[in-house]
């Protein structure tokens, strides 16, 4: 078993033993099973899937960074919500008002990168989401 510890800045918001972790990073995704090499890679906004007991748990992860060792995985990451507690609709209409808010800010370079990180965390969620639902509906 593989312990798994996820983290936002809001605090840990998932600890627990798994068989196995896939994530998604900036190289495509990977999936963890105990005695991986020890690895620390980039995560890249998408769904993160915990595997346990034959059962699945589904996170939806923005940008972070992810530590590996044989026998642990650490994810620090802006965000890690449970996808089964995620609205579509809601989630749909935060990414209209990332959108907007990246529109109204393309002249403040400081503005646009924090537009920017929040429309890439609701297009995460809204991925999540719809991969789970196994919709293939364009964002």
């Amino acid at each position: 078993m593989i312990n798994v510890v996820v983290i936002t800045p809001e605090g840990i918001s998932h600890s627990s033993q798994a068989e196995s972790v896939s994530l998604p990073t900036t190289e495509g995704e990977i999936t963890v099973l105990t005695g991986h090499i020890p690895i620390v890679t980039t995560l890249h906004p998408g769904m993160m899937t915990v595997r346990s007991g034959g059962e699945e748990q589904y996170f939806a992860v923005a940008r972070g960074v992810v530590e590996v060792t044989g026998s642990s995985v650490r994810v620090l990451s802006d965000i890690a919500d449970r996808v089964d507690s995620l609205d579509e609709q809601a989630v749909e209409q935060a990414k209209r008002r990332a959108e907007e808010l990246l529109a109204s800010k393309r002249t403040d370079d400081e503005g646009f990168a924090e537009a920017t990180a929040v429309l890439d965390r609701e297009f995460a969620r809204l991925r999540s989401v719809r991969r789970r639902k196994g919709s293939r509906r364009s964002l």
